[in-house]
């Protein structure tokens, strides 16, 4: 006869990841004709068929806890310069201009301001008038 086993305590808590995950989430969703699906094994978020941020919560084991979003020309740089233990060069899409956020090290009012850019430099023009 098997006997059941049972665990006693609180819940297990969700990966450390998992929170961050949740902030970017409510962010990008609140903006117009956003969506979400899985890209790479991570939530990635679209406006009409385009991504405008990719979550990379410790993608292939570089530690990194972060969302990589696209930057204006030159931003990028700027912002690593300015702190480069916020932001960093993100593999495949780096060239490209895109900067990663470490989610952890950024205010929910900063990381606003960073996903509503992005989404603006992604989303066509004629939507932009939906973004309040």
């Amino acid at each position: 006869m098997m006997k059941k086993v049972t665990t006693k305590g609180p819940a297990p808590k969700p990966p450390a990841g998992e929170k961050h995950v949740e902030r970017v989430r409510k962010i990008c969703l609140s903006l117009p004709e956003t969506f979400e699906k899985l890209s790479h094994g991570e939530p990635t978020f679209f406006v009409r068929k385009r991504v405008f941020a990719m979550c990379s919560i410790n993608h292939h084991n570089d530690g990194h806890i972060a969302v990589t979003v696209p930057a204006a020309i030159g931003v990028q740089a700027a912002l690593i310069e300015s702190a480069p233990k916020k932001f960093y060069r993100p593999p495949y899409v780096g060239g490209a201009g895109w900067v990663g956020i470490e989610l952890p090290r950024v205010s929910d009012k900063e990381l606003k301001l960073h996903i509503r850019e992005a989404w603006k430099l992604i989303a066509p023009e004629k939507i932009h008038s939906l973004l309040g």
